[in-house]
Order: structure tokens, then sequence, then C-alpha cells
């Protein structure tokens, strides 16, 4: 059974972006959980914040977590509070191996985060977050890809380990 590849990280680390470039490198099928309860509820997520709050956004997360680690062989790019279930990251470990992308804060800050709703309008938020979850990426990942400037760099690092690991 092919083991699927799921990205962890800080919201803006481009968790996305390097699935995009992994799916395209590796010839697999990325799915992204923040899309998955977009679709699913027809809302965007700051909708689904702004009206409902976060604890029935993660809750709607973590149906997508289940659903996706039901797949095989393929990317699963996160948002950056999975991580705050432990449920989820089991699920997600099941089948998967896990990159945290350790990307510099400085860097995120550079990224548009007016879509993210725990940190838009708020630069030492991103700085709270990170204090928090930081042991929680560190915790559930397999392997921590850090020190890479693009999508493609961390991508292809991704990919080096994912195929020495799990060619198969």
């Amino acid at each position: 059974m092919k083991k699927n590849i799921v990205l962890i990280g800080m919201p803006g680390c481009g968790k996305t972006a390097v699935g995009r470039e992994l799916a395209g490198m590796l010839h697999m099928v990325l799915v992204d959980t923040d899309q998955m309860v977009e679709q699913v509820d027809g809302r965007t997520i700051p909708e689904i914040f702004a009206q409902e709050g976060e604890s029935v956004f993660r809750e709607k997360e973590t149906a997508a977590a289940k659903q996706a680690a039901s797949m095989t062989g393929v990317i699963i790019a996160t948002g950056g509070g999975m991580v705050l279930r432990e449920g989820n990251m089991q699920a997600l470990r099941e089948n998967g191996v896990v990159f945290f992308r350790d990307r510099d804060l400085s860097d995120v800050l550079g990224e548009d985060l007016s879509d993210r709703p725990l940190l838009s309008g708020d630069k030492q938020r991103i700085y709270d977050l990170y204090e928090q979850r930081i042991h929680l990426y560190r915790k559930y990942a397999h392997h921590t890809i850090s020190d890479t400037n693009t999508a493609r760099e961390a991508a292809e690092r991704i990919a080096a380990i994912y195929e020495r690991e799990c060619k198969g």
C-alpha cells in the first residue's frame, strides 16, 4: 500500500504550494483539507470562523482529516491547526509520512495572510501561534523540512526522503 504524504506547518508556510510541486514531481493527487471543508460546507473558512467560530471549524476539519486519511497514495496539505487534535494526527499518520515545513516566520509574514482568520491584521499573532504549536508540529512530524527558500526546494527534499523510505 502506497503511503500518503502529509504536510503540516504554520498557516501561510506554503503547504499547498509544496503539495502542488510534489504532485507534479511524484505524479500523485493533491488533497487539501481546507479546500475539502469549504467544498463540503459551501462557505469559506473565514466565513465559517465568523459565523460559527473556531470550534465548529475544527469539527469540520476533523471530518476532512479522517476522509483524507482514508485515501491511499495522495499528498495531503493540512490546515495549520490540524495538529491541535491528536485524533486528526493519529488518523493521518496511520497511512502517512508526515512532513513539517518549518519555515522562517519572517518569510511567512511576507505572504498574503488576509484569508487566514487567526492571523489577519495581527503580526504578533503568528509568533504566539508558533509558540503554542511548535511542540505539536515536532511531535507529529516524521521529518522536518527547514531552511528551504522555495516551495520547489522543499518539495524536492520531501520527494527524495519519500522515495528513499516509501518506494514499494
